[in-house]
């Protein structure tokens, strides 16, 4: 009898896979705290980041718009309360609504050919990517009820309504950061996208 007609059914169980071969490696990160693997950052506090808003906003209103964005990139908060990164974030889009669209691609290169501009734009496509998602989730993911069909001419029907002004203002931010995301784009090259997506740092 060989050796394969002497093992049952049940002795030829799928058990085996049910077994956590991490908890029996000794370097798995499950052993270990991963958190030590990265230096400690600094934890930026509510008041902190009203202070820098505060100063990038006086530079913006005082028509040094390039001032203000390398004010806000050269302080992200990547260590300290939702809120706080929040309000950052709100700063940040500001600035960047608040320059006009053929000052964008000179402004970035100016800042990208100083010492620590390609940090910037990295910081700066960190808040798009985070911009978009926060734009994203917040504009008009819920499901609205179609309230009028509209006959058109090529046979299709238009169905729903007329967007609402929170819809056209989170239109016109998601164009603001999408503009922005393709000078960053031109000017820094591809490779600040994937510095954003490995870095282990966020916004």
């Amino acid at each position: 009898m060989s050796i394969i007609q002497q093992h049952t059914a049940a002795s030829l169980s799928d058990a085996w896979r049910t077994i956590d071969i991490d908890a029996l490696q000794e370097d798995s990160s499950v052993n270990f705290d991963v958190s030590t693997l990265h230096p400690p950052l600094p934890e930026v506090s509510e008041a902190e980041v009203r202070q820098i808003n505060a100063q990038v906003r006086q530079l913006l209103r005082g028509g040094d718009a390039e001032g203000a964005l390398r004010g806000s990139l050269e302080m992200p908060v990547y260590n300290g309360s939702d809120l706080a990164k929040e309000a950052h974030l709100q700063t940040v889009i500001e600035v960047l609504q608040s320059i006009k669209a053929s000052d964008m691609t000179p402004m970035l290169q100016r800042i990208y050919s100083t010492p620590g501009g390609s940090e910037c734009l990295d910081v700066l496509m960190k808040y798009l990517f985070r911009g978009m998602a926060s734009t994203t989730s917040s504009g008009g993911s819920a499901p609205r009820t179609p309230t009028r069909m509209t006959p058109q001419q090529t046979g299709f029907s238009q169905v729903g309504s007329r967007p609402g002004g929170s819809s056209e203002s989170t239109g016109a931010a998601m164009s603001v950061l999408l503009s922005w995301h393709e000078k960053v784009v031109e000017v820094g090259g591809l490779g600040s996208i994937g510095r954003v997506m490995t870095d282990w740092r966020k916004v």
